[in-house]
């Protein structure tokens, strides 16, 4: 069984589904999924009541930009559809928001105490020291707790390291949906069996820019990169390109039904885009995306920094 989802650009990819981890599989089991799959992909590890505070608590932040629908519940997050949602963007789909009201909303996001509680969760914590087996983990301060509104921009193709290329420590993704995302919704897309995809394109970049300074090479957004930093707005086109040596169309892109306490754990080189939300609900998805290091690591110190406009990264 497959699920149509679309990209920013391209046709409609006929995706298949995540392969699921329940909560009580072994690490070991979870550290041989990693490996094999790029990604663990956990159900319910976060209290959803918390992860929907959360939620609720970030429509607070965006209630006077006008993004919610007039009398729907903010724990809902229902997009008020005589906006145009492109002026209604998060962060790494495009271009700042128009308005100072929107961007401040977007600073004030990564300092409510219900969003930090829920990074220091001992559930979440516990399974990326086990799921790596670190003796203590370090959650970067940059983390990124974004929207994207239906019919709005999504995030574009690209993996990880993209944009962590400081450092030589690798580091773990955790990305946690904010509330319940449908496939067709904005939710993550992996391009299944691409963690070799991602570093084959990774060392080509490493070898075309060995002449440009320092800081840019260490930037994802250098003369070499697509605009954002991304590798494509097409992922039907993206995928088709990079199929395997079995044939046509036998690497597949690979969605969820997204639930509030899932939590997906990937690999920095693994390519994942975010699917464009076909706005079927009229939900706006809100996640975040977490990067953790091993203490004592040689990690990509650039993220020991909150996010900012413009902050380059």
């Amino acid at each position: 069984m497959t699920v149509d989802v679309r990209s920013n650009h391209g046709p409609a990819v006929p995706a298949q589904w995540l392969r699921q981890t329940p909560s009580d599989t072994s690490f070991e089991e979870m550290r041989r999924r990693l490996r094999e799959d790029g990604y663990v992909y956990v159900k319910n590890i976060l209290p959803r009541e918390d992860v929907q505070k959360v939620r609720e608590e970030y429509f607070k932040l965006y209630e006077p930009t006008g993004i919610i629908k007039p009398g729907s519940a903010l724990e809902e997050g229902i997009f008020n559809d005589s906006n145009d949602p492109l002026q209604h963007g998060g962060i790494g789909a495009g271009e700042l928001p128009p308005t100072p009201e929107q961007v401040q909303a977007m600073i004030d996001a990564h300092t409510q105490p219900e969003y930090l509680q829920l990074l220091e969760h001992p559930n979440l914590r516990s399974y990326v020291k086990g799921i790596m087996d670190w003796k203590k983990e370090i959650l970067l301060k940059r983390t990124m707790i974004r929207h994207n509104a239906p019919h709005a921009l999504s995030t574009g193709v690209h993996y990880d390291k993209l944009f962590l290329r400081k450092g030589e420590a690798e580091f773990l993704t955790a990305w946690v949906p904010i509330g319940d995302i449908r496939a067709d919704g904005g939710g993550l897309m992996y391009l299944g069996d691409s963690v070799k995809v991602g570093r084959e394109i990774e060392a080509d970049f490493t070898r075309r820019a060995k002449d440009l300074s320092e800081e840019e090479r260490l930037s994802a957004f250098n003369v070499h990169m697509e605009k954002y930093g991304q590798l494509s707005q097409d992922a039907n086109e993206f995928g088709s390109a990079h199929e395997t040596n079995g044939g046509v169309g036998d690497r597949h892109w690979l969605v969820a039904n997204y639930e509030a306490g899932d939590v997906v754990f990937h690999d920095p080189y693994i390519v994942h885009a975010s699917s464009k939300n076909e706005g079927h609900d009229g939900r706006i998805r809100v996640s975040t995306d977490l990067r953790f290091y091993e203490e004592g690591s040689d990690m990509d110190d650039r993220w020991m920094k909150l996010w900012t406009p413009g902050d380059g990264l």
